[in-house]
């Protein structure tokens, strides 16, 4: 089977820190050959260098996560566009985006530093890997200037409907990130799919969060994307291991890197 991408995982957090390498064992045990890894912060970028530097498997990316914008965002940003322009090698403009879920105190801000990044995505012709909580009418708001441009990525966690669906799919350089969400028993993400050609999407965890059934609700992990990968094969009548490649396929178009 062709190897499972983990396009979105977080697996150089505190969450990790007891069994960091069990865990890169498990997903290599269970067919993961790739893990993309989308920085948080001016806080994160060296833990994640660290890990990435080790395992020649992980891809890491640059970016300032939207709720990471705060008061002093002028600076932060600073820091992380000083991390892109450093010898080190980064795959990705990631994870930033537009979150007002939590707290719209600083929504201001975070169009502003996500323009700011979607720039550099384009500027040095970058995948851009889009959060986007609360936020779709902002969302297509700062990205419509930017509809005819060369801009590629994916909107990660999408769990939104088949007319948002629709308009991400408006953006033709850019994949949809299916995770655990899309086995929940409530989720309607198995039916929006269903008006999404699989040849656009991507598979994802977005660990250790969103852990997929049975193990939701627990600290998720990249082992964990075969049931991502399972489910999705049951929505789409393919089989785990068309699915493995499809996704594969389309990951590699958007990273622009070999096999």
């Amino acid at each position: 089977m062709t190897g499972l991408f983990d396009t979105h995982t977080h697996l150089y957090t505190e969450e990790f820190d007891d069994d960091r390498e069990l865990v890169l064992a498990r997903a290599a045990e269970a067919g993961v050959t790739h893990l993309f890894m989308p920085n948080i912060d001016d806080t994160s970028v060296e833990a994640m260098l660290a890990l990435c530097h080790r395992h020649e498997r992980c891809y890491p990316m640059i970016g300032l996560h939207p709720t990471s914008v705060d008061a002093d965002w002028k600076s932060r940003l600073e820091s992380v566009k000083l991390w892109l322009d450093s010898p080190e090698k980064f795959y990705g403009i990631g994870e930033v985006g537009l979150d007002l879920y939590w707290d719209r105190t600083f929504a201001g801000e975070q169009l502003r530093v996500f323009d700011a990044q979607i720039q550099w995505a384009l500027e040095r012709n970058m995948p851009l890997v889009v959060h986007c909580r609360d936020a779709y009418p902002e969302l297509f708001g700062v990205l419509e200037p930017y509809r005819k441009t060369a801009l590629r990525g994916i909107f990660h966690s999408f769990t939104g409907t088949a007319e948002d669906a629709a308009r991400l799919m408006e953006y033709g350089g850019f994949m949809l990130g299916i995770n655990g969400v899309v086995t929940f028993k409530k989720s309607s993400l198995p039916e929006t799919l269903l008006h999404v050609p699989v040849g656009r999407i991507v598979l994802e965890t977005d660990s250790p969060y969103l852990a997929p059934v049975p193990y939701r609700g627990k600290r998720n992990e990249s082992a964990h994307i075969v049931k991502v990968a399972e489910k999705v094969a049951e929505i789409y009548s393919l089989s785990v291991e068309a699915v493995a490649r499809i996704t594969a396929e389309n990951a590699l178009k958007v990273f622009d890197i070999e096999a």
